[in-house]
Parts: C-alpha cells; structure tokens; sequence
C-alpha cells in the first residue's frame, strides 16, 4: 500500500514581514508626490512633530511632518486649513497603516506657484540662463550703482543707508518700479533694458523686501529672469529675506541674501581700502627708497669713473708726466757730465801717466774732438727731449675744449644750460647763450633749420 504525497505548506508571511515589503513596494514605487487638501486631526505631541489627517470630500490620508522640517515652514498649521503638501509614501509598520510623510507645506496657494517656479525653474536651467560659466565679477570700485526696486521701499533705504556708511563718495541712480502685483515684472524688465543701454552705470542691484512667494512672485516671472540674464551690466540680486529664493536670484552674476548685504558686495569698506592704501603707500616708499639707494650707488660709482677719465684728471697725468721727463732730462744730463768728466779725468790720468812727450798733442786733440761730440751729444738728446715735450704739449692742447674754441668753433646752449646739437632744440625765438674762446654771445634765434646731416669737416 504506497503512502500519501506529503502536502507541500505555502509560504508564510507574517504581519511584520508583509507590513515591511507593503512599505519597501510604496516607497519604490511611487515618486516624491504633490497632495492638496484640508488639514484635519492636527496633533502636536511633545516630541515637536506634527501628525494630521488631508481630506477631500470623500476621502483622507494620514500625514507625518517630522520636526526638522516643521521648523522651515513660513506659516502656522491649522484645522481646516487648505493646503499643498509635497512627500512621499511610506506605511507605518506597527499600525500597517500608509502615509504620507510630508517633506514641505505650503498654503494652497502657494503650492500651484510653487509647481509653477519647478516647472519653470527647469524649463530655464536647461537653456542655461543659470549656468555658472555666464557670472560676471563684479567691478571692485564701481563709479556708478543702479538700484531698481520701489522708491517707497525699506529695501531702497537699507541699500542707501549702507553705501553711505561704506562707501559715500560712490554715486547712485534708482530706477524705480514696482516690485509686487500685475504691472512689477514688466516694468522691472523695461527697467533692466533701459539700464542695459543707458550703460551708465557699472553695477546694478535688483532688490525688495521679503514676502510671500506670492509676494515675490513677479521676480520668478520669465520675462524678469530673461533680462537679468540679457543685462549687460554686471547684476547682483536681493529678493527677499535669506530663505527666499527667486529664479532672478539663480539668474543675476550674484546672489545676496538681504538688500543689506547686497550693497556690501557693492562696494569696498572705505576704511579697509583707506588702510590698504596706508599699507600700498609704505609699501611703495620703502621700494623707492630701496631704488634711490641703488641709483645713488650708481651715481657714486658713474661719478668715480667720470673722475678717473675727467679732461682735468688726463691733464693732471700728463703734467705729472712731463715733470717726471723733465726730472729723467736733468738726471740724464747729469749722468752724462758726470761721465765725461770721469772719462776725462781717467785720460787725464792715463796721459799723465804716460806723459810721452811727442802724443800730447794728439791727446789733447782728441780730447777737444770727445768734448766736442760730448756737447753734440748733449745738445742733440736735448733738442730730441725738447720737440718731444713740444709734441706732448701739442696733444694736451688738441683735446683741450679751449683750442676747440680757438679754431673758431663756439658752444650754444639754452638758457637751462642744455647744449645745443640739433636745430630742432632751438625754434625760431629762443633765447640762446654762445660761448667763444674769448667771452659770450647771448642771441635770439631768428630762423632754424634742420638740414640734413652733412660730413664732418
């Protein structure tokens, strides 16, 4: 008797088990969800969180908004309140019940414009009107600041009240336009075209106060976001407080938080450029010192070499020369007497000695014929020494500036003393001096050409 197949169980899910893939098949399967509705059951328990109920006319769904992002919303939840909440699924797995865990809340309002600014936020960042290869550096010293916002404003007044503070001399041009309501985003756009073309301005500052996002909302307008990014002067944006975000502040070169700050982008603390100009200043004299120092030493040492190859020196070398000739003539002439005279006394002692009768006067002859050659010698090494001391005056007196002179040349100079070399120095009534070899020539000159450069003489 063959035996029963066995009986094959099913899988088992448990509560805990089915309550996890419900949540894991919610969460992956449906994206991040947009719910308008009216809130209900509004519960705050201590932990800081909120726990309400969106509901229609027929149904309703539970909601969960952790602390964390309770504390960014701009307004206070309340019962019956109609409102645009932005989450996703999840289930509570204790309960197995679903929910929505809301990441953002917005009155309902706001939440259609706020569909609005995604839709077209991204419309716009795929043109590249946000792309940051587009910012423009703003000028470090602008001459002129544009401000376009309402000229009833506070925004205008905190702007104002800054660049005087720290930057007064800077001077400003409003545009003024209204920043809220149907007319804002067209006259805010005129305004930028027309600040564009005027370009008198080399910064401009688009600002407001905060608000709403319905507030604000003409700054989020694509008509407002094409020209801040059509301006062609470099723009900084300051919509609203530091939270609020508008699609002119993705467009503009820069984003300042409050209207405040963007005029201390605008310009530079004057007592911080005062005190970098202190500091450039002493920077600055220390390196001219620096560079006096070095061209004094340079002086110094032109000023040696001028000396060594000075006219006055080489005349001075020369005179020390020729006394030293003069001194090595006397001396020669010296030496040769001396020597005669001792080569005369030893024939004087040699005849002496050999006193023969019949050569005395042969030796005395020959001793008149030495003296007589010893006088031509004499006067020939002198004449010899004499042309060349004459010779060495001569070249002292060519180079000498006063026998340039004496051969009729003549030195003009202006009356800074500037030498004159080219016609062009001296136009027709300038007031010159001539100097001769003997005396000065003060002139006016009548005519002055400039011929062209002949051969010297």
């Amino acid at each position: 008797m063959s035996s029963a197949a066995p009986v094959r169980r099913p899988d088992l899910y448990t509560p805990s088990r089915l309550n996890r893939e419900v949540r894991a098949l919610l969460e992956s399967g449906l994206p991040l969800l947009w719910v308008q509705g009216e809130i209900s059951n509004l519960a705050r328990p201590a932990s800081g969180h909120m726990y309400f109920s969106l509901k229609d006319a027929s149904a309703q769904v539970r909601c969960a908004l952790f602390r964390g992002r309770g504390r960014q919303l701009r307004f206070e939840p309340a019962d019956g309140m109609a409102v645009v909440a932005r989450g996703r699924v999840s289930l509570y797995e204790p309960r197995g019940e679903y929910q929505l865990i809301v990441e953002s809340l917005e009155p309902a309002g706001e939440g259609a414009l706020r569909a609005e600014f995604e839709r077209l936020r991204a419309k716009l960042e795929k043109e590249g009107l946000f792309a940051t290869e587009h910012k423009r550096p703003l000028p470090r010293f602008p001459r002129r600041i544009g401000v376009v916002t309402s000229p009833v404003g506070a925004a205008l007044r905190d702007v104002l009240t800054v660049l005087r503070r720290r930057f007064p001399s800077v001077p400003v041009r409003i545009y003024p336009v209204p920043v809220q309501g149907d007319a804002a985003a067209p006259a805010i756009a005129r305004a930028l075209a027309l600040a564009s073309e005027r370009a008198d301005c080399d910064l401009l500052i688009l600002t407001r106060g905060g608000g709403s996002l319905e507030d604000l909302w003409a700054f989020n307008e694509e008509a407002v976001v094409r020209a801040v990014h059509a301006c062609a002067v470099p723009l900084i944006s300051a919509v609203g407080h530091e939270v609020d975000v508008t699609l002119s502040d993705l467009a503009a070169d820069v984003r300042a938080p409050t209207p405040s700050a963007a005029a201390e982008l605008a310009v530079p603390d004057r007592h911080a450029v005062s005190r970098d100009l202190a500091q450039g200043g002493d920077r600055l004299a220390r390196h001219l010192r620096r560079l006096l120092g070095d061209q004094f030493q340079r002086l110094d040492y032109v000023a040696r070499r001028l000396s060594q190859v000075h006219p006055g020196v080489r005349l001075r070398q020369h005179r020390e020369r020729l006394q030293t000739l003069e001194r090595r003539i006397v001396l020669a002439r010296g030496w040769e007497d001396t020597r005669r005279r001792e080569s005369l006394r030893a024939l004087a002692a040699r005849l002496a000695a050999a006193n023969p009768g019949r050569k005395f006067g042969q030796a005395r002859e020959r001793a008149t014929a030495l003296e007589g050659r010893l006088a031509r010698a004499t006067r020939s090494n002198l004449s010899a020494l004499s042309r060349r001391l004459k010779a060495l005056a001569r070249n002292l007196s060519a180079v000498s500036p006063r026998a340039t002179l004496e051969r009729g040349y003549a030195i003009v100079r202006l009356a800074d003393g500037t030498v004159v070399r080219d016609a062009g120095q001296a136009p027709r009534g300038t007031l010159v001096e001539t100097r001769l070899a003997r005396g000065r020539l003060t002139s006016r000159v009548e005519e002055s050409h400039e011929d062209a450069e002949e051969p010297n003489p």
